[in-house]
């Protein structure tokens, strides 16, 4: 059974930056694309990026400028560089993969096309 698990996760102050990590067991990451998402209080998940295998990203338009996703497939790690973080950034944010078959191409940044989900890091932005 694959497993991913999120870190890097905390209290930061409006304009600050954090770098969330996940890890995941085995082959699982190598693969697979990766979607990072997150969940406010009262809110549902929502895709904030995601990195597929061939390197192509994706962004939630509120991020764009200033998170950045990475991957690194020999450490089966993916990364979220969060800079300039604001108080509607606060929420818990998770890391996801998909299981085998792993299509070759592309698939949706949605919550529907992941199956295999970390328990998630808490973020929270003070202003």
């Amino acid at each position: 059974q694959a497993r991913v698990e999120e870190s890097g996760g905390g209290l930061v102050q409006f304009g600050g930056s954090l770098r969330l990590s996940c890890a995941a067991s085995g082959n699982s990451m190598r693969y697979s694309p990766i979607g990072w998402f997150r969940q406010a209080p009262g809110k549902g998940r929502e895709a904030v990026s995601c990195i597929m295998r061939d390197g192509s990203v994706t962004y939630e338009d509120s991020v764009k400028g200033r998170f950045a996703v990475s991957r690194d497939n020999d450490k089966s790690m993916a990364y979220l560089q969060m800079n300039d973080l604001k108080p509607e950034d606060t929420a818990i944010y998770y890391c996801a993969v998909l299981k085998p078959p792993i299509p070759i191409g592309p698939v949706p940044c949605r919550r529907e096309s992941f199956q295999t989900w970390g328990q998630g890091t808490q973020v929270t932005v003070s202003s």
